[in-house]
């Protein structure tokens, strides 16, 4: 099924693991605001649903995508941050800013993650169009920031398994 006939935010919760003492800080780009702000309280709300503490999220901004990756790497080099969440829009125009754009955060925020042992989560929606990033925060798609938020979950559980003894 193709996701133009599909709800993309439907996933598996079972087994999540408890994320009550862990901190989340969720990075949100400015740029295309009313897609990252639904993007963002996606992801807040979903982290609450699932069990994270209000006092235990942190929310940054940055003025671009683009500028996710230092932001990513500030918050995730913090002992106190264990997922980081980067929520972003990168719209496709008429240049091809968008592919350089998207392939640097991607890679960024990759090795981001690698560097420092922590989720880092790509939460950047790289839509045709105005009306297909709506669509994914918090339309008929679903809400990408919700997916994100249950990544970053999910990989912080497979890093309890890891890395724990039995």
């Amino acid at each position: 099924m193709s996701s133009a006939d599909k709800n993309l935010s439907v996933f598996a919760t079972s087994e999540l693991p408890d994320v009550s003492h862990r901190r989340f800080a969720i990075l949100v780009a400015e740029w295309n605001t009313e897609v990252t702000e639904a993007l963002y309280k996606g992801a807040y709300q979903t982290l609450l649903q699932y069990g994270a503490k209000a006092e235990n999220i942190v929310r940054g901004n940055v003025p671009g995508s683009y500028e996710l990756t230092l932001g990513a790497q500030w918050f995730a080099l913090r002992d106190d941050i264990d997922a980081v969440i980067a929520l972003g829009c990168v719209i496709q125009g008429e240049t091809k800013h968008n592919d350089y754009i998207n392939h640097a955060v991607a890679q960024g925020l990759t090795t981001v993650s690698l560097k420092t042992s922590k989720p880092v989560i790509f939460g950047v929606l790289t839509p045709n169009d105005q009306q297909q990033a709506l669509d994914r925060a918090g339309g008929k798609h679903g809400n990408k920031g919700d997916e994100a938020a249950i990544t970053a979950i999910k990989m912080l559980g497979l890093q309890k398994q890891v890395y724990t003894k039995f």
